[in-house]
């Protein structure tokens, strides 16, 4: 509020100077310019018309950086970011991971206890890990079965740097938010090294990529029902679980039971979008053109307004005085 002000102020203090007594022509076009711009931007480009010209390489500048920075995966690199449906595939066994609290965890050991629910995500994530797990605890805590007595949960993590000491912290975090006693002992997050993490997601079907401009993976989002053998029974994709069809899925995979044919050809039929978490196409390259589109009549408006201020003062000079001596506004 204080910068408008000071704006205004200098607006009016810059036409009064300029001005002749009232009635001054050269009063008029800075008015109609300020009041016909809008907010701070008009403001702006009114009180300092050479700053806002000089600023327009700055935000070409800015709308490169920016184009560069949304294209740091190449489109083809994004398509590949899926979640492919690999009912019935068996997970590894021999697969080692570290548990958070330190220990060496495989898989093959807790095999043939109970269901298993897989999610694959990183503890550092700035946002779709933390909506993947607040859908499914959100879930779990409509359902009557328990993690660690029916069934069991395993987040894994896809980022080979991160530490049992930041899996502990999610772990308490997660456990303290679902709320029921003897969860600790059924919910397990996992870190691995590299080639540990690439087997199992390319069991399980999870693609994803490592983003260097901005140091975060793009990948999609879901849970993995897995028999107590170890095989996949059925995908949720996406951030919002049914928990009915969660109950469901978790018993049907307690009798070793996987998807029918028809979910299958169903789940064929769609290309999944890792993004929003639905079933659709083209959503990114939707998103970069609203994007980029956005900048550009961005800096349209300011070249527009910068070429109206500059006829605007080219009108001054040339009718402040008519032919016959009397001052002449320059509009009516």
């Amino acid at each position: 509020m204080k910068f408008a002000g000071t704006l205004i102020r200098r607006a009016r203090l810059r036409n009064s100077s300029r001005a002749e007594p009232p009635s001054a022509p050269n009063e008029w076009p800075l008015r109609r310019a300020c009041s016909r711009g809008s907010g701070l931007i008009s403001l702006w480009l009114c009180c300092y018309p050479r700053t806002a010209r000089r600023a327009v390489p700055t935000i070409l500048a800015l709308a490169l950086a920016l184009v560069r920075q949304t294209y740091a995966l190449t489109p083809n690199e994004l398509n590949q970011i899926t979640f492919d449906q690999n009912i019935g595939q068996q997970i590894s066994r021999d697969l080692i991971f570290r548990d958070s609290d330190g220990t060496k965890f495989q898989l093959g050991p807790h095999f043939e206890r109970k269901p298993m629910l897989l999610v694959f995500g990183y503890y550092h994530c700035p946002m779709l890990c933390t909506l993947i797990n607040d859908g499914l605890i959100e879930a779990l805590q409509e359902l009557r079965v328990d993690v660690g007595n029916d069934f069991d949960v395993i987040n894994v993590s896809i980022d080979p740097r991160e530490t049992p000491k930041l899996a502990a912290g999610k772990k308490t975090e997660y456990l303290k938010r679902y709320g029921r006693p003897g969860a600790e002992n059924g919910w397990h997050f996992l870190t691995g090294d590299e080639t540990t993490i690439a087997k199992i997601a390319r069991e399980a079907g999870f693609h994803f990529a490592y983003d260097p401009a901005s140091g975060e993976y793009a990948h999609p989002s879901g849970v993995i029902v897995l028999t107590p053998q170890g095989k996949i029974s059925r995908y949720f994709l996406g951030i919002n679980i049914d928990p009915r069809e969660l109950r469901q899925a978790i018993v049907a995979a307690a009798r070793d039971e996987t998807g029918s044919v028809i979910q299958r050809l169903v789940l064929l039929c769609y290309h999944y979008n890792p993004i929003t978490g639905k079933y659709g196409s083209l959503i990114i390259l939707v998103l970069r053109a609203s994007g980029l589109a956005t900048v550009l009549a961005l800096i349209a408006f300011v070249v527009w307004m910068v070429g109206r201020d500059r006829r605007a003062r080219r009108l001054i000079r040339v009718s402040s005085i008519s032919a016959d001596g009397s001052v002449s506004r320059p509009y009516p």
